[in-house]
């Protein structure tokens, strides 16, 4: 009997490794460095309002909200190619990181969001009108 509950404590916790965290959440620093990469793909997942307010260069905006931001994703990112994501805070990239490592993307999260990046200092991209 002993065995048979080690035996299904071990293939509980395999299948909770199994919903593991699969994207890398790093901080503005590496986040910075990892998006002068030519081949990493960099998404804003803010709704359009907050992207107006201020983005980072070169991000393309792909709204979480949106109820096709699964489609939008396949249709506009490469599974080829690293995608870094960002939100405001961290946490609504973290949840749109999960669904596209789940879809096969390799994918890192600014962890504290646009947030962190300004408070540590990092440019945005101009305001256009």
């Amino acid at each position: 009997m002993k065995n048979v509950k080690c035996l299904l404590l071990a293939l509980a916790a395999g299948f909770c490794g199994c919903r593991a965290q699969q994207f890398a959440n790093i901080d503005a620093d590496a986040f910075a460095q990892l998006i002068t990469k030519a081949d990493v793909q960099l998404v804003d997942v803010r709704t359009p309002a907050e992207f107006q307010q201020g983005h980072l260069a070169d991000a393309l905006l792909i709204d979480f909200k949106a109820a096709d931001f699964d489609a939008l994703c396949a249709e506009q990112l490469d599974k080829s190619r690293p995608v870094a994501v960002y939100c405001r805070s961290g946490k609504r990239s973290a949840a749109a990181a999960q669904r596209l490592a789940a879809a096969g993307f390799t994918v890192y999260n600014l962890q504290g969001g646009i947030l962190e990046w300004i408070g540590s200092g990092k440019p945005l991209a101009p305001i256009t009108q």
